[in-house]
Order: C-alpha cells, then structure tokens, then sequence
C-alpha cells in the first residue's frame, strides 16, 4: 500500500482526522472548585434526559490519590458546570479494592438496562483492575466491583449484548512480555470469561509496538465498531503516547475489519508534551454529536488537563480502509 501525500495527515497541519479545539485546554485545575492536582482523561457521554454533555473527570488530589468527578455543558465546548465535591470519591472502608484511587473511566449508556456503565480503574494494594458500576443519574451508582482482576486497566463495555453475552475490551498486563487488548464476554456483568486477545500489540518499532490499549469505548457505525486506541513507545526520552484507529465487526467484535498502519494524532501543543507526564493524549470519552458524523473527543494532555478535539467518523472509516496494515509484527 502507497498512499498519496494527500492521503497522508500531519500533526498540526488542516487535514489531520482529529482538530484540535482552538481554546484547548478545556478545563484545568485552576478551574476546579476545590483544590486538585490536576484533571484528565475524561469519560463522556450525551445525557439521555438533558442532551447535556457530561465528561466524569480524573482529578488527582493533592496526595496523589485520584477520584471522579462531574462537569456538564449544553454544548460540550464552554460555560462547565462542576460539582463542588467529588462525584466518585474512592472509599477504601467500604470499596478495599480503591484504597489508592479510582482512575480513567469510560461511559457507556445501555438501553437494555436503562442505566449508564461505568468501567474504572480501581487502584489496589494489589495493583490496578477494571472495576464497574452502573448509574441513572451520576448521583447514585450500584457498585459491582472489580470485575477483572490486577493487573488489568483501559476497559469498555459495548453497549449491547452479543449472542446474549455482554462484551468488555481491556488490557491486561503480563509480569513480561507486550500487553495486548483483550476481549472478553458475561452474561451478568458480574462473571467474565471466554478471554482472548483481540488486537497485539505489535514489535519493533511501530508507534503501537509492545503496549497497547483501548481509548474510548467502540462507537457504532454501520461498517462496523469504530475504535480508538493508543500505542506506547519506548524511546530514549521515555514514553510516546500516540491515537490509532481500528474497526471490529458489527455482529462479531472479535473481528478485526482494519487496523490503523499510521497513528493520527499525537501530542504537539504544549499542554500535550508537558506536564506531570508529558508526551501524553490520551482520551477516555467521545460524543457523536446529533449530525451522526461529528465526534467530540475529550482527552487528557500530559495528564494534567482536560482537551477536546473533533472529526468525523466517515472520514475515518474511509481514512483507516487506506491506511490499514493487516499484519502484527
């Protein structure tokens, strides 16, 4: 495969997939209204009732133990609404398994059980797990615990059952060895099994070499689920996150359609490359916007601010059936 130039996107330049928001950051911690460390990797998702945007935010506080907590806004863009305490405290008394936080969650809302899931990190003396909880109103949860055991981090439910088994994407690490997205099935939400790998990462030195995982929850296109993930990269200076893009099949999400051969979007701007970890964009929610086509990506820069940039999904699907590359090494 030879794509064109034009074909190409460039890190900053009119035709790259994902534009960045002109007044980026979105939200940071001098905006929050209590003291945090800083605020990142937002979960996201349209509210049912309201049609209001509501990101559930990673704030660090000042010991270094994170919690959850919400802002809303009618356009997703500007005049936020932040709840003056956490939403999503980690209470170790009740909840062990978050002595050390609860971090980078994901929304999904599920029509068969009229709720939203949450999937989290929840960070244990024992390392971090994929813990869920499920919500009405970001007021209440039902907390089922962690559900995939350390170590283990970057999980999506997909919003509806297949061949009556709820599916999870996640990634477990190995004590050796490259870590891998996995895709694993329920029939509860409780019992997980059927495990297997869906997407390795690659070797050598592909941008998505040796450490991979899930971004946003899968989105829901007629083509197929439409996935956002990030490859990690070793390099002299530390670690290199950078965004990919993959397709699943509609009915059976073990298969992968397309893999994205380029990565398209890394970080650039300063609030990207500096921070309390620079060389970070890492997203956690994204909102397609009532079009069908415009996707609001919220994501952490440097893991110490809240970002958001926008694309199109059919220019993605028709970006990724052109740069795709169906081998693993």
């Amino acid at each position: 495969m030879n794509p064109t130039q034009e074909d190409r996107t460039d890190p900053g330049q009119p035709g790259e997939l994902l534009q960045r928001w002109p007044q980026n950051p979105l939200l940071t911690a001098a905006l929050w209204p209590y003291p945090v460390n800083a605020v990142f990797n937002p979960g996201a998702v349209r509210l049912q009732d309201t049609g209001e945007i509501l990101l559930l935010a990673r704030a660090e506080d000042r010991r270094g133990i994170s919690h959850l907590a919400t802002a809303r806004s009618a356009d997703g863009m500007t005049q936020w609404t932040i709840d003056p305490s956490p939403t999503f405290p980690a209470r170790s008394p009740d909840r062990p398994e978050e002595v050390w936080g609860v971090e980078d969650p994901r929304i999904v809302w599920v029509p068969e059980i009229d709720r939203y899931a949450v999937t989290y990190t929840a960070y244990s003396r024992g390392g971090p797990g994929v813990s869920l909880a499920l919500t009405q109103d970001f007021r209440a949860f039902e907390y089922y615990g962690m559900v995939m055991p350390p170590e283990d981090k970057d999980a999506a439910l997909f919003p509806r059952r297949f061949g009556g088994h709820w599916a999870m994407i996640h990634r477990p690490v190995p004590a050796s060895g490259s870590a891998h997205m996995w895709i694993s099935f329920s029939p509860d939400l409780r019992h997980w099994g059927s495990h297997r790998v869906l997407m390795p990462a690659r070797d050598g030195a592909w941008w998505d070499a040796r450490k991979i995982g899930l971004n946003t929850p899968p989105i829901e296109t007629p083509e197929g689920w439409l996935i956002i993930y990030h490859g990690v990269r070793q390099t002299a200076a530390g670690c290199l996150y950078r965004l990919g893009l993959a397709l699943l099949n509609l009915e059976d999400p073990t298969k992968v359609i397309y893999r994205s051969d380029e990565w398209i979007f890394g970080p650039v701007t300063p609030y990207e490359r500096t921070g309390d970890v620079g060389d970070v964009v890492f997203p956690c929610g994204a909102v397609l916007d009532p079009d069908g086509d415009t996707l609001k990506v919220y994501y952490g820069g440097a893991d110490t601010s809240i970002n958001m940039a926008t694309g199109s999904v059919q220019s993605m699907l028709a970006w990724l059936k052109r740069h795709h590359y169906d081998g693993t090494v």
